[in-house]
């Protein structure tokens, strides 16, 4: 591709828009910046279009979104009675949220397709509910999720409420590469209001229902409607959506203290209180929170991301410090609650399900085993376990009861089919009042887990590869891996391959068995003692990333054993 022409394209193609053309020509000269923003197209997968900010074909503006609804519109209307029952449109707080959910809207009206627009920021999880609720077709949602505050991002939905899967993500990216950016023009407003295409989803039409959903969750509502008026907690939303959804779903359960970071509660695209990405498991993301705990007194804090679909954690120890728990140890948290309180309760199915995705804790099986519970294990991305949820109720063969992945996202409904944090919050809040009833905190509960069923320690290493040659890195690393797979790590020996893009686990012995899960770029090693090396190249970001889990009866073995085996695997990489 030529750079340089395609530059000049979009300075004639765009010439009236005088922000556009403002940031073309801050770029003049800088061979490196407009090679990167042109040398490709944003990308279009199951996740949507994730990108940095800015005018280009590799950028996230206003004429890439249209130009994907345009693309949406079009594959819904091969069917046309399909396309008739619209798309949902949710937004976050990110920088351009609103301005890209009204272009996407106005996009579909002008293709006659009907779109519901929220009339302000709502979260992923009630967007999701939202296309099944009012009968969609497929929903959207900008946002970048945790992403560093210059990136945004467009998601799609399909018709259960789950983010479309590979078949239907390259139908759409097959439309888009045909079209035009100047083909993809939206509607006026008015006249798609006047022609009944936009309706504007104001914040009783589907909340409230939500919320009623949502309340069904509680596992134990005496001892929550008992404990929440003693049980102290802080909340950070982030400058996100989940500041009204997870407050409002908190005092209608009967949480009387509930201290909200003010600092943080209001929306903000810059995320100017941030040093750090607004991703709820970095710790720098809870500086303000621990500050305001430690005045009021709390023992749990938790954060949502800015679309309030990831939520972590931070418990007060013995020490009195605050420790950050990790998305597996939060998974598994909730899972031993859900499964050991329905136990006792004479309420856990003889067909109960969870799902964790193949990156996520080992420790999620135990559990499982304990409880007699069938453990699905599916690829990354929460899609996959919405389809299961999905299967479950198609089938009769399992009742669903909690699923989540080791980035933070957890979910026990089956209204919702992606990660939702308010779902999230209210669990945590239940645990945590559980464990003050009995004397103890989430801290201590972890560490009971731990010594029932040994300690499980995990670590994500992440390679930033930026640029097209980091896209061609990528794909070397994992092609080596393949052709020479490593047979022992730090003296742990490999006993299978699972390579997912393949389809196979190879055992040391030669042995050929299939995955049994779709056709994804990830390698896995699992090694002696049911410790295990996962590497994969990200599909939203320039990363790969490694996954390190290791276990052992001992803490301090478990930790040194990660801690080498995490040296090993990252050689992997050079």
């Amino acid at each position: 591709m030529d750079v340089h022409a395609a530059w000049e394209q979009w300075l004639r193609d765009f010439a009236a828009d005088a922000d556009t053309v403002a940031d073309l020509q801050a770029i003049a000269g800088d061979e490196k910046e407009i090679e990167d923003r042109f040398y490709t197209e944003l990308s279009f997968g199951t996740a949507g279009m994730r990108g940095v900010l800015g005018a280009g074909s590799n950028r996230m503006n206003r004429y890439n979104v249209r130009r994907a609804s345009r693309g949406l519109a079009l594959h819904l209307l091969s069917d046309p009675a399909q396309a008739a029952r619209g798309v949902a449109i949710g937004y976050d707080s990110r920088r351009c949220s609103a301005e890209f959910a009204k272009d996407t809207a106005l996009v579909l009206c002008a293709a006659g397709v009907p779109a519901y627009l929220f009339d302000a920021l709502r979260p992923v999880p009630l967007l999701s509910y939202a296309v099944r609720h009012l009968n969609c077709a497929a929903g959207v949602v900008i946002t970048a999720s945790h992403n560093p505050p210059q990136y945004n991002g467009y998601k799609v939905y399909g018709e259960d409420g789950a983010q479309i899967g590979p078949e239907t993500a390259d139908s759409i990216t097959k439309i888009i590469r045909s079209l035009s950016y100047l083909d993809c023009v939206p509607m006026d407003e008015e006249e798609a209001k006047a022609k009944g295409l936009l309706h504007i989803i104001g914040d009783k039409e589907v909340d409230d229902d939500y919320m009623a959903e949502e309340k069904t969750l509680v596992v134990q509502p005496e001892m929550l409607a008992r404990m929440g008026k003693q049980l102290s907690i802080v909340y950070t939303p982030l400058h996100g959506s989940g500041n009204v959804p997870v407050r409002r779903i908190l005092k209608e359960l009967g949480i009387e203290k509930l201290a909200v970071v003010k600092e943080q509660e209001m929306p903000d695209g810059d995320f100017s209180t941030l040093s750090c990405a607004p991703n709820p498991e970095n710790p720098e993301a809870f500086t303000l929170a621990i500050r305001l705990a430690d005045e009021v007194g709390a023992n749990v804090i938790f954060a949502t991301d800015p679309d309030c679909d990831r939520l972590g954690v931070a418990v007060r120890g013995k020490e009195g410090g605050f420790h950050l728990l990790t998305g597996n140890q939060i998974g598994c948290v909730l899972l031993h609650y859900i499964l050991s309180t329905r136990q006792k309760q004479g309420k856990l199915p003889a067909n109960a399900a969870a799902c964790k995705s193949i990156v996520s804790t080992s420790l999620a099986n135990r559990i499982c085993e304990r409880y007699g519970v069938k453990m699905f294990e599916v690829l990354t991305g929460f899609k996959f376990i919405g389809e299961k949820i999905q299967q479950f109720q198609d089938t009769g063969s399992h009742t669903f009861m909690f699923g989540f992945e080791e980035s933070y996202g957890f979910l026990s409904s089956t209204f919702v089919r992606d990660k939702d944090g308010v779902n999230a919050s209210l669990l945590v809040t239940e645990v945590a009042a559980a464990c003050e009833e009995e004397g103890i905190t989430l801290y201590d509960r972890m560490q009971q887990i731990f010594a029932e069923y040994g300690y499980y320690v995990e670590k994500v290493v992440s390679k930033t590869l930026p640029g097209k040659d980091g896209l061609t890195r990528m794909k070397e690393i994992m092609l080596a891996l393949r052709e020479n797979p490593p047979q022992e790590l730090c003296g742990l020996r490999v006993l299978a391959v699972r390579d997912y893009k393949k389809g196979t686990r190879v055992t040391a012995e030669g042995a050929c068995e299939p995955t049994g899960l779709p056709a994804s770029d990830v390698l896995y090693f699992e090694l002696e003692g049911g410790n295990w090396v996962c590497i994969r190249p990200s599909g939203t970001e320039p990363k790969i990333k490694l996954y390190i889990n290791t276990n052992d009866p001992d803490e301090q073995t478990a930790h040194a054993r990660n801690e080498a085996l995490r040296e090993a695997a990252e050689k992997l990489l050079d």
